[in-house]
């Protein structure tokens, strides 16, 4: 299973520059014409952040640019999540379950959790199941997984899958310490280990973090990939933050000898690696005191 992970697109209601004078759409363009040479690709995941400000306008976008890239790489399908800059209801007008054959269209799921509750989704690629988590709060940077949607998953969880299951949602379960991610990762990392322990989860699949990351919840291995819109320089001081400009992605293979395999792209941007933004520590303070929980 051969799996591009693509996160944090941040597509605005218009192609144009953002506020920091990037061109989202463009950044996603330039990935996916980067990415055009790989083969024997079987899925796509995009773990949230689609639009800027959830507007219809946006998600309209990525759906036809990925989904073009899709029907390139042979008709894949493609799994999109919601993150903190998504909104429920137009990513759901958009984009339905949030599974999608590469013609747009919702593919036939195996199990949709409520949507007045969240966008999560199962289906089945190749004998994997793919689980699509929605974690976001809304009006909050950090995400927290439900209750009620924990429980749906461990319903789905367990009866195994033939060559197990892909867990994907947007803010990532582990963290490197620095201040931003500490207050704004997932909030409940331990009810979701203690909803996949034992089952047959094989790799959890996130963003959010706008860089590449590795760790473990528990025994199950977790990938962060960077975005697509811009990755985070972590060259900085500690407290600080600073974004470059330069739209990054992932390979994600499993079922092999040496499973999970993962390998990130970057872009051939020539303006790749200037500063997008940057945040002191009294900046980086105050932020993570406005919107911490």
């Amino acid at each position: 299973m051969r799996i591009l992970h693509l996160s944090d697109t941040h597509l605005e209601r218009a192609d144009a520059p953002n506020r920091h004078g990037i061109n989202a759409t463009d950044s996603l363009r330039l990935m996916l014409a980067e990415l055009r040479h790989q083969r024997g690709v079987d899925a796509i995941v995009v773990t949230g952040d689609l639009a800027n400000d959830g507007a219809v306008e946006a998600y309209a976008a990525v759906r036809e640019l990925v989904g073009g890239f899709a029907r390139v790489m042979g008709g894949v399908p493609v799994f999109y999540t919601t993150g903190n800059h998504d909104e429920r209801e137009a990513f759901g007008k958009v984009l339905g379950s949030g599974h999608l054959a590469a013609d747009g269209t919702d593919r036939v799921v195996d199990a949709v959790f409520p949507v007045e509750f969240g966008c999560a989704a199962v289906s089945t690629v190749g004998g994997y199941r793919f689980v699509t988590l929605d974690s976001l709060v809304p009006g909050e940077v950090y995400g927290a997984l439900s209750r009620a949607q924990l429980d749906w998953l461990g319903e789905e969880l367990g009866t195994p899958a033939e060559f197990g299951t892909v867990l994907a949602f947007h803010h990532p379960p582990i963290n490197l310490g620095t201040p931003m991610q500490r207050a704004f990762g997932l909030r409940n990392p331990g009810e979701l280990a203690d909803a996949i322990r034992g089952s047959d989860v094989r790799v959890v699949l996130t963003g959010h973090f706008h860089l590449q990351l590795f760790g473990f919840l528990e025994a199950t291995p977790v990938w962060v990939t960077p975005g697509v819109v811009n990755r985070m320089d972590l060259t900085t001081a500690y407290g600080t933050e600073r974004a470059v400009r330069g739209a990054s992605a992932s390979l994600v293979e499993l079922g092999g000898e040496t499973a999970p395999m993962f390998h990130t792209f970057h872009a051939r941007d020539p303006r790749a690696h200037e500063t997008v933004y940057q945040l002191d520590q009294e900046q980086v303070r105050s932020v993570v005191e406005r919107h911490a929980p």
